[in-house]
C-alpha cells in the first residue's frame, strides 16, 4: 500500500494566483490628470480615469462592497 502524497512547504503555493505585478493591476489606479470615471454605485467621482475598463467603484463603495461579501459567507 502507498501513502498519499503529503503537501510541503513548497507545495503550498496556489497554482492559480497570478504574479505579483498582476496581483495589483486593476487595484491601483493610474496618475492620468484627466476627467474622472464616476462610481456605479453612488455616482461620485473615483481616482480611476474615465476610459478606466471594468465596473469603477469609489474607495467608500469598495470597502462596503467588501464588507457585504466578507459577510455573505
Amino acid at each position: 500500500m502507498t501513502e498519499p502524497d503529503t503537501p510541503t512547504a513548497t507545495d503550498a503555493v496556489c497554482e492559480l494566483a497570478p504574479a505579483a505585478g498582476q496581483a495589483v493591476q486593476g487595484l491601483t489606479p493610474t496618475a492620468d490628470d484627466g476627467p474622472r470615471a464616476d462610481c456605479v454605485l453612488c455616482g461620485e467621482p473615483t481616482e480611476y480615469p474615465a476610459d478606466h475598463a471594468g465596473r469603477t467603484l469609489c474607495a467608500v463603495c469598495t470597502w462596503q462592497q467588501a464588507q457585504r461579501i466578507a459577510c455573505a459567507g
